[in-house]
């Protein structure tokens, strides 16, 4: 599959340094740059690229704010976000970026976001049109930004103005509402459990009746989560159980 490509950063270097991991790795044909915001948009408008390799920090218009102005496009340009903060993820998910590279880019490293590219870009067109569900998480975890394979967490629990990602004994944070996490999570996997609470099915331990119509699922680790009475009916189709309301 050939991947067409946008390079938009404000340093000459870095756009030669992107140029030049495109040609290597074979299946990217750069269509254009850009040295900012303002003229990236124009040349996304213009080229409707499968990609975008997208600096956050430049003049006018940064990079986080051209990924807000493009996310609503009918078929948006992927974007991959590559700078030199490791701070953004937070905001790198909020605006569904595929990959976060962090400069100078490591050629590997690029190998794996270009597969990770290459892999949405085959599922839209394997479901014609739908969106791709998310396949990883990216959480600030002791001055890093760590990838989280969605098939390794086991539940995601709302925290006021974040969720909690719950992987074996870890946890990580991650500033987002649980809603917008719950519709980019594949249904097939997960089921929510209560408004605050989305677990892994095949998670699920034990379901317990705690009398008067209450429910309770227990996860493999001997954790319990409340299920919602609006989420009763979902959680027992979804299980397979024969529970009474």
């Amino acid at each position: 599959m050939e991947i067409r490509a946008i390079i938009i950063d404000d340093e000459p270097l870095a756009i030669d340094a992107l140029r030049r991991l495109c040609e290597r790795a074979g299946c990217v044909r750069v269509l254009g740059h850009a040295g900012d915001g303002a003229s990236g948009l124009q040349a996304l408008a213009s080229h409707r690229p499968d990609v975008v390799f997208l600096d956050i920090g430049m003049p006018g218009m940064s990079g986080l704010e051209l990924a807000a102005a493009i996310k609503d496009w009918q078929r948006a340009p992927l974007v991959v976000l590559v700078t030199a903060f490791d701070h953004y993820a937070t905001e790198a998910f909020d605006l569904c970026v595929v990959d976060y590279l962090l400069k100078p880019v490591e050629a590997l490293r690029f190998e794996r976001a270009l597969e990770r590219v290459g892999q949405i870009l085959s599922a839209r067109q394997a479901t014609s049109g739908a969106e791709a569900a998310i396949e990883d998480f990216w959480a600030p975890h002791a001055g890093s930004i760590v990838r989280i394979p969605v098939a390794t967490v086991q539940r995601i629990d709302a925290e006021r103005d974040y969720v909690r990602l719950t992987v074996e004994s870890r946890s990580y944070l991650l500033r987002a509402a649980l809603s917008a996490v719950a519709a980019r999570l594949d249904p097939a996997l997960f089921v929510r459990v209560h408004r605050s609470t989305i677990m892994r099915a095949d998670c699920v331990g034990q379901v317990r009746h705690l009398g008067a119509g209450a429910w309770e699922i227990v996860d493999r680790n001997g954790r319990p989560a409340r299920v919602g009475r609006s989420y009763l009916a979902d959680v027992k189709a979804r299980l397979g159980l024969a529970l009474p309301s």
